[in-house]
């Protein structure tokens, strides 16, 4: 990697940690912490949802799955709108009327206090996952740029993360967000629109290889077939993981208290959804043009790319073929899609770790035990990432792994929202049900599609505990 290349990767990636620490103040308090004082203005803040949602995962696993396979995956995108609509119609109002900044302190109020630890245990084991997946794919450019052992990045990495997310408490994390997320879409752009001219009869020639390849397929569209990754299955996985994120999950509800007002926080919802489908169309097609351009490089083909993963293929050209000094923006633009979204699964996760547990231990230092947790997380985080060296396909990996830490905790939000009338035992009865149903799927041989996990456990929870409450309570 050249030197004019490293410097421009640490100036970026510097000036970040930098930002976000310099929102430390020793006069902050718990709730500056977690909720930035309610004061942000609502782009930011749906940028900082936009940033989250990109993370390394999609800026190399979508353009990895384009490369191995097609664009099913991408129907994943498309039911963002549908999330991101429901978010600002119900969601947002919702939680901005809580006087608790934890997602979950609704199911407490509804179904008791196991109701509450159930989906707060439930988020931090996706979060841990999250980072652990994220962080791995953070190291591996710098793995092929520099030939620095993956596990020694992955370690470095991490700690330059948990230090600034440490600092500057959640308002650090959400303007960091922001800038970064900017740089992303500009390097997302920037790189491809030199792929497609690198190619070397040209973009149309470009497209028209992957065209004719069938690269840019949705995915079958087989209404009867559940244990493949059809468009349907992809579709309907999207919408019940999108809607959780944006119903549940600590990450959005912290942003939209962070907002300035209710209006600001409905636009953050819709602003960060919307902005998200184009930008992940640009990864997809990045993916695209990757495989047409090595299919039209002879040394690739005979030798040069034998033994890399999809997820790998980027990485490879931002190395080998990018001129010097985008080389160091890309790098940045991948860290920087990462870094957003790790600092953001680490503070909302200690907020939950504060707020749904040590609380009701009657504790002082609170804003100690916010850090101490920030960085116990990503330690854990740190142990995941360095058991994904060795995966196939991060984003089925990611896929799957939060699928199963999920644990269908939106049947149990939308029981306790839908139906008024459920109690806690139906509540119980229908998580031990839907728990049961996600780890049959989840061990594969159902016949069900793994990504299924999430929409069955989902319906289960919800069914029985609505069944329930007509049949016991007449």
């Amino acid at each position: 990697m050249n030197y004019i290349d490293l410097i421009i990767f640490f100036v970026f990636t510097g000036g970040i940690v930098l930002l976000g620490a310099s929102f430390y103040s020793r006069k902050a308090t718990a709730d500056d912490f977690t909720s930035a004082g309610r004061s942000l203005p609502g782009w930011v803040v749906g940028m900082s949802i936009f940033s989250t949602y990109v993370s390394s995962i999609s800026y190399l696993g979508y353009p990895g799955k384009a490369y191995d396979s097609n664009w099913n995956a991408f129907v994943f995108s498309l039911s963002i709108p549908i999330a991101s609509w429901v978010a600002a119609r119900w969601f947002v109002p919702f939680y901005r009327k809580q006087t608790s900044v934890s997602a979950y302190s609704f199911l407490e109020e509804r179904f008791g206090l196991w109701a509450r630890w159930y989906a707060s245990a439930c988020y931090l084991l996706t979060q841990v996952a999250r980072i652990g997946t994220i962080v791995y794919l953070l190291a591996l450019p710098m793995n092929l740029l520099l030939g620095w052992d993956i596990r020694w990045v992955i370690i470095l990495t991490s700690l330059a993360i948990i230090a600034y997310s440490m600092l500057g408490g959640v308002k650090g994390v959400i303007w960091a967000d922001a800038i970064q997320g900017f740089i992303m879409i500009g390097g997302a752009l920037v790189c491809l629109f030199i792929l497609l001219f690198s190619h070397p009869e040209g973009p149309v020639e470009s497209l028209r290889m992957a065209w004719e390849a069938d690269k840019f397929s949705l995915g079958s569209f087989s209404l009867t077939t559940l244990g493949e990754s059809t468009f349907w299955v992809c579709l309907v996985y999207g919408i019940f993981t999108n809607l959780q994120n944006y119903g549940i999950d600590q990450n959005y509800v912290q942003r939209y208290h962070a907002a300035k007002s209710d209006r600001e926080a409905r636009f953050s919802a819709l602003f960060g959804g919307y902005l998200f489908i184009p930008v992940s169309a640009v990864f997809f097609l990045i993916g695209t043009a990757l495989w047409s351009y090595y299919q039209a490089s002879l040394p690739f083909r005979e030798g040069m790319g034998v033994g890399l993963k999809g997820d790998q293929m980027f990485p490879y050209f931002i190395v080998n073929v990018l001129p010097t000094g985008l080389t160091g923006l890309l790098v940045a633009s991948i860290f920087a899609a990462g870094m957003s979204t790790v600092s953001t699964s680490i503070t909302s996760g200690a907020t939950i770790v504060l707020s749904d547990f040590y609380r009701r231990l009657g504790g002082k230092s609170e804003l100690f035990v916010l850090r101490l947790s920030s960085a116990v997380i990503g330690a854990l985080g740190i142990l995941i990432s360095l058991a994904l060296v060795n995966v196939d396909s991060i984003l089925d990996s990611w896929w799957k792994l939060s699928s199963i830490f999920s644990g269908g905790m939106l049947g149990l939000f939308l029981l306790g929202f839908l139906s008024r009338k459920a109690r806690n035992i139906d509540a119980a009865i229908g998580v031990v049900c839907g728990f049961l149903v996600i780890a049959w799927i989840s061990l594969g041989n159902s016949g069900i599609h793994e990504y299924l996990a999430i929409v069955f456990g989902t319906i289960a929870i919800f069914l029985v505990g609505f069944l329930l409450t007509k049949w016991l309570h007449r």
